[in-house]
């Protein structure tokens, strides 16, 4: 199990660009069962939550082929409809299998998925609805077991914009006979990102950057060479640890539109930051604290929420941060305050006094973004500081502690058996 030792008031500097985003390229990779004809994936990040799609994938029969940076999938030979609990434990983006796997082979039988304890997170969104085209759904044994004699669109009204619900639909309508309406759709750019994936495979999704998607049914898909958006959590990561730093940085291959929200905050507390087409340019800013209540996009990401958090700790006067989407997403707040950070915490709310040093202890990583809120503070704290459990890390940060040390950040990580 490795760990990263960070040494404190820290300052970054030079550029850093950003990888694809593994929120796009989860259900991407799922769409890859939809087609029989070859697709080209380029620049897959080498993150832990995409290796292990890529072993479902091939679990299922999916063959495989890397050259360069492009990624070859080929699932014209798939042989099993079935996502066993061994891999899908680890990681809840699995469920992305379920509707194409119903599309395509009219059978599913998928584990329960695993993934970060942030929260409940259920797929009720998924199955209801996936009954309504046409699905029948049991639970057994702690897998979700589908067959449909075939799916057939229909008008669907989700209760919430559910990403992941909307992006399982999607795909599974793809292959559908008729039409399919998805109202109350998720607004996330990855939604948008998975329909302009659908689409160049020559699906006809429409109405992609609004609440309502219209999916008209084909019969089969063609070859495709695509590449995923860039990862706009990942870049509001390092947009935050620069500033918690006092840093000047420019952040390449990122899209600003996908953090507007975020960037009009941050300008709002009195940062410096300018937009120039993909990148980003932070100077030194003398940030004041404020309030943050996360919401669905276009809203503040609850995936920046705890990057945010650190980051207040380290401003003039207080702040108060409200979650919204998950109920169990402040983990983090006890580490923070093994380094000094002074927060209260109240039901879904957390107050933040922020200006009080921080300083090196030994923390402890308990799920992806709270990991990514502790290295922001240990660039902060004075000394040393040991980041453990740096696996939950892993799943979302391509070559964190290389991007780092290229920004002079004296970091390393270390196995600690």
């Amino acid at each position: 199990m490795d760990k990263l030792i960070i040494t404190g008031n820290a300052k970054l500097s030079g550029d850093v660009e950003i990888s694809c985003a593994k929120n796009a390229y989860l259900p991407i990779l799922a769409g890859v069962i939809l087609n029989k004809k070859n697709i080209h994936l380029k620049n897959l990040p080498e993150l832990r939550d995409i290796r292990t799609m890529k072993k479902l994938l091939e679990m299922l029969g999916v063959k495989t082929n890397v050259s360069g940076d492009t990624t070859t999938f080929d699932s014209s030979g798939m042989n099993s409809f079935e996502a066993t609990y061994d891999l899908v434990k680890t990681m809840r983006a699995s469920i992305f299998v379920l509707g194409p796997l119903l599309a395509r082979h009219k059978e599913a039988k998928v584990s329960l998925p695993g993934g970060c304890a942030i929260g409940t997170r259920p797929i009720d969104l998924h199955l209801t609805n996936l009954e309504k085209l046409g699905a029948e759904i049991k639970m057994e044994g702690g897998y979700v077991h589908a067959k449909t004699t075939g799916l057939v669109g229909a008008n669907i009204v989700l209760a919430f914009p559910s990403v992941g619900a909307t992006e399982n639909l999607m795909m599974a309508a793809t292959l559908a006979s008729g039409q399919t309406v998805i109202d109350n759709a998720a607004l996330e750019p990855e939604i948008g990102d998975l329909g302009n994936f659908l689409n160049a495979m020559g699906a006809k999704v429409s109405g992609l950057g609004t609440k309502t998607l219209t999916i008209d049914g084909v019969k089969e898909l063609h070859e495709v060479e695509y590449e995923a958006i860039g990862d706009r959590i990942e870049a509001g990561t390092y947009l935050m640890a620069a500033l918690a730093t006092n840093s000047e940085l420019v952040i390449k291959k990122a899209n600003p539109g996908h953090l507007e929200f975020v960037i009009e905050k941050l300008k709002e507390m009195g940062g410096q930051i300018e937009v120039r087409g993909e990148e980003i340019f932070v100077r030194p800013s003398d940030l004041r604290g404020t309030k943050i209540d996360t919401a669905p996009f276009p809203g503040f990401p609850t995936d920046l929420q705890a990057q945010m958090m650190a980051l207040l700790t380290q401003v003039n006067g207080n702040s108060l941060i409200s979650e919204n989407i998950f109920e169990n997403r402040f983990m983090h707040v006890p580490e923070l305050q093994r380094l000094g950070a002074q927060i209260t915490l109240k039901a879904n709310s957390a107050f933040v006094e922020g200006g009080f040093p921080l300083k090196a202890a030994p923390i402890m990583c308990t799920d992806l973004r709270a990991s990514a809120a502790l290295v922001i503070a240990a660039l902060c704290a004075e000394g040393e500081t040991h980041v453990q459990r740096v696996y939950h890390l892993d799943r979302g940060y391509e070559k964190l502690d290389q991007k780092l040390l290229r920004m002079g950040v004296q970091i390393k990580r270390v196995n600690e058996d």
